[in-house]
């Protein structure tokens, strides 16, 4: 692969890794959770699903998640514990999405410049940021697991025989997300690589001809 061509792929991982992240974060159908009972009668839909912030019941109901200016000392050991990884997710990614945003300036300059430090500092930075969104991901996810023990321990064996629990297309994106910034990393890296030997020859040139 050529140089223009690396740097033209990093660019295009490193701009939509922050687009689909960005969905992702704005999105609600990070945990989707179903309820087909076919013993219920009710008009009620039981199914849920949530993102970051918001948590969505049936079709009209919609409630906000905790924030952090809520007070938490009326709260089990359980839920303070639950409150604090939220808030690690709810930091972690939204930064994650800011530092795509320096990395893609970063990655611009240093490709104009063609310098192979510059390519290879933004590499690292693009990789850094990756494990944000990998850091704020895997937080999530012990998050939902933790919290469906919880449920589970409040709810009859009988109902939940009828409750089926997944991740949603909008955790599906941040994972994505977390995979374009490696690619743009490693991009950054090649296209680092392919400018070395001409920097080489350049500076060799130049002490020839003094």
């Amino acid at each position: 692969m050529r140089y223009r061509g690396a740097i033209l792929s990093a660019g295009f991982a490193g701009l939509f890794s922050f687009t689909v992240l960005a969905v992702a974060i704005g999105t609600d159908y990070w945990y989707i959770i179903d309820v087909n009972n076919p013993n219920y009668t009710g008009t009620d839909d039981l199914s849920s699903h949530s993102g970051l912030w918001t948590t969505h019941e049936g079709q009209n109901s919609s409630s906000l998640m905790s924030s952090f200016m809520d007070d938490t000392s009326s709260l089990s050991e359980v839920e303070k514990h639950l409150f604090s990884l939220h808030k690690v997710v709810v930091v972690l990614l939204p930064l994650s999405l800011v530092l795509l945003v320096l990395g893609w300036i970063l990655g611009l300059v240093s490709s104009l410049a063609r310098s192979g430090r510059l390519l290879a500092a933004s590499a690292s930075y693009f990789l850094l940021c990756s494990l944000f969104t990998l850091s704020g991901l895997c937080v999530y996810i012990s998050y939902s697991q933790q919290a469906m023990e919880e449920f589970q321990r409040m709810v009859s064996p009988e109902d939940l025989a009828h409750v089926e629990v997944s991740y949603g297309w909008s955790c599906a994106l941040a994972w994505l997300s977390h995979s374009l910034e490696v690619s743009c990393g490693l991009l950054l890296l090649l296209a680092a690589r392919l400018v070395r030997p001409k920097e080489r020859w350049d500076s060799g040139g130049t002490i020839a001809m003094t």
